[in-house]
């Protein structure tokens, strides 16, 4: 079954879709930059200790992005 929901919800090791990008348009061309495009698997690497930043793999790509900014992104697990 598959459930939409935001990407800071992701567990270590899961990987989900980029469904929406609710940023303003300056961060949403960054993040298209990296590889946030709508339909595009990513899988979460790691959650940094002490609430930081994800770690992210988008294809080739490995970002790290800040909680507060994948709660912006919703994606379909």
């Amino acid at each position: 079954m598959t459930t939409l929901q935001r990407l800071s919800t992701l567990q270590a090791g899961q990987s989900a879709i980029v469904q929406a990008l609710h940023v303003d348009t300056g961060f949403q061309y960054r993040l298209h930059a990296l590889g946030f495009r709508i339909g595009k698997k990513l899988e979460l690497i790691r959650i940094a200790p002490f609430n930081g930043p994800l770690q992210l793999r988008i294809g080739n790509t490995e970002v790290m992005l800040r909680k507060h900014d994948a709660d912006q992104i919703e994606i379909l697990v």
